[in-house]
């Protein structure tokens, strides 16, 4: 200090020598010594943390070093010496040192929750990717212990700076309770709704959902307190505010895809007066076809007799026969038990008559692909609705359609006199 004295005498600063600017000299000595003590103690630690993440190539130290957890540390030591030392050289009962300690005291309990939050990232990052609950939406957890603790440092650093017990000011605040709610209604809601979303898993990251009556349809890919953000299959990006989850009707197709078959739930119209019983004519005119015949062959299929009327059980497989419809939801019903990439077991498959409406009678084909992979799914059901669109004039039935100009034209031809086979050279 002598020496200082000194110097800042010869700078001019005649009234050094007489101790006037000690107390703002050990102020500085105090702020360089503490900032360079913890700046080499950070470099040290950064080196160590480096080497120990290059041997053993851990994550949790790379999130360490990434955000910067031991410099958010470190910066508790220049506060700490100031309150400590500097009452040994303004007193205890200044003005000066009373703001001081104020000031340092609030920058201690920002720093604290600072690093609290920070460690709470890195563990949450560490146990989210390496734990079975690596999907469910626990982000939006972690942003409500955040906020949590920085509300609580903030009453904590307004007590400091007012000079006041903190449960007297949280005490103060429950009278402004309503206007809080309203303000942060949407924070509330959205708090409410995440921890709803984790408890029973609804929702994750990664499921494709659906909301009726929206235009919400593709993939979660981020849940947060406020927001959760869906990319449709347009590639188009969507905010929802979490509590939409749960008050309005969602569609979660993650049963679908864990189950491992999708549903192919389609119907054909038919023309009811094309309609017939399987007499022996009809027999012989569909087995004309190689396809038909074995068909025909394979179950034993006789004309329908008019007096067996009693259908018993054990014949009630063989009852759907009778009509040339029958023959069609028999035919369909072993192709599907056949194909390579439907569900044979465990899985509903049938080929049905719904209710006739006044287009016809439609017939519906109700089955599982053993694959979940939309593009796959959407094959082997264009696939297999093709064919049977196809095969379907076999069994002499007529898909019904409404009237085009094609068949306008065809019309015209028929009242001229043509025959049907010369349509094709006369259509052009």
């Amino acid at each position: 200090m002598h020496e200082i004295r000194e110097g800042l005498s010869h700078m001019g600063l005649t009234e050094a020598i007489n101790g006037v600017y000690d107390k703002w000299i050990y102020l500085i000595i105090i702020i360089i010594s503490s900032l360079t003590f913890m700046y080499l103690l950070r470099y040290a630690i950064r080196v160590v943390l480096q080497r120990i993440a290059k041997q053993k190539n851990s994550n949790v130290i790379n999130e360490i070093i990434n955000t910067r957890l031991t410099t958010h540390v470190l910066w508790l030591i220049p506060f700490f010496s100031l309150l400590i030392m500097l009452p040994f050289a303004f007193g205890s009962n200044t003005i000066f040192i009373e703001y001081t300690r104020r000031a340092c005291s609030i920058a201690i309990v920002c720093i604290v929750v600072n690093v609290a939050n920070t460690t709470l990232t890195i563990l949450w990052k560490t146990f989210y990717e390496h734990s079975r609950m690596r999907n469910r939406p626990m982000k939006g957890l972690l942003q409500i212990i955040h906020a949590s603790l920085m509300a609580l440092g903030a009453i904590i650093s307004i007590s400091i700076l007012i000079n006041r017990s903190p449960t007297a000011l949280i005490t103060g605040l429950g009278a402004f309770a309503a206007v809080l709610m309203l303000i942060f209604k949407d924070s509330i809601l959205g708090l409410v709704a995440g921890v709803q979303l984790t408890q029973y898993d609804m929702v994750r990251n990664g499921d494709w959902i659906t909301i009726p009556g929206t235009i919400v349809d593709g993939v979660i890919i981020d849940v947060s307190l406020n927001t959760v953000k869906v990319r449709n299959y347009d590639n188009t990006t969507i905010m929802l505010p979490p509590y939409t989850l749960i008050s309005q009707p969602l569609q979660n197709w993650r049963g679908m895809k864990e189950s491992g078959g999708r549903r192919i739930m389609k119907s054909i119209v038919i023309d009811l007066s094309s309609i017939q019983f399987s007499t022996a004519q009809l027999l012989a005119k569909i087995s004309s076809h190689p396809i038909i015949k074995a068909f025909i062959i394979k179950n034993d299929i006789q004309p329908y007799d008019p007096d067996t009327t009693i259908i018993s059980t054990d014949k009630l497989s063989s009852s759907s026969t009778e009509t040339n419809l029958g023959l069609l939801r028999l035919y369909i019903t072993q192709y599907l038990m056949q194909h390579p990439y439907i569900q044979h077991e465990g899985y509903t498959l049938m080929v049905r008559s719904l209710e006739p409406n006044v287009n016809g009678q439609p017939i519906q084909i109700y089955c599982f692909t053993t694959t979940t992979q939309w593009e796959t799914y959407e094959e082997i059901q264009s696939q297999i609705m093709e064919y049977i669109t196809a095969i379907i004039p076999l069994f002499d039935l007529y898909p019904f359609q409404n009237a085009s100009g094609r068949d306008y034209i065809l019309q015209s031809l028929v009242a001229q006199g043509y025959k049907p086979e010369e349509y094709k050279g006369l259509e052009s």
